[in-house]
């Protein structure tokens, strides 16, 4: 999975060829989640209330850097790195 971001453990990722709707996934340690973009919903998998709290707000800062980087996953383009979360 090419990873998109990283920060305070936590690792940002998209698949090519991924099914809708967008989304992304989130591993932090044993944990992993996959978030919609477009509501930031978890759609599957849960994070600890911290590193939760964390990927919200960072994916509320990149969501339209996150559907670029979808619709470039789509086209099998290259997935840019997004800023970690400062």
């Amino acid at each position: 999975m090419p990873e998109l971001s990283r920060f305070y453990g936590i690792i940002i990722g998209m698949y090519y060829d991924a099914h809708p709707p967008a989304h992304f996934h989130v591993q932090y340690g044993e944990h992993k989640a996959k978030i919609q973009i477009d509501t930031l919903a978890v759609i599957r998998g849960s994070l600890p209330g911290r590193a939760l709290g964390l990927v919200m707000e960072w994916a509320s800062q990149h969501q339209e850097e996150l559907l670029d980087r979808w619709h470039a996953a789509e086209n099998h383009k290259e997935l840019l790195k997004i800023q970690p979360l400062s």
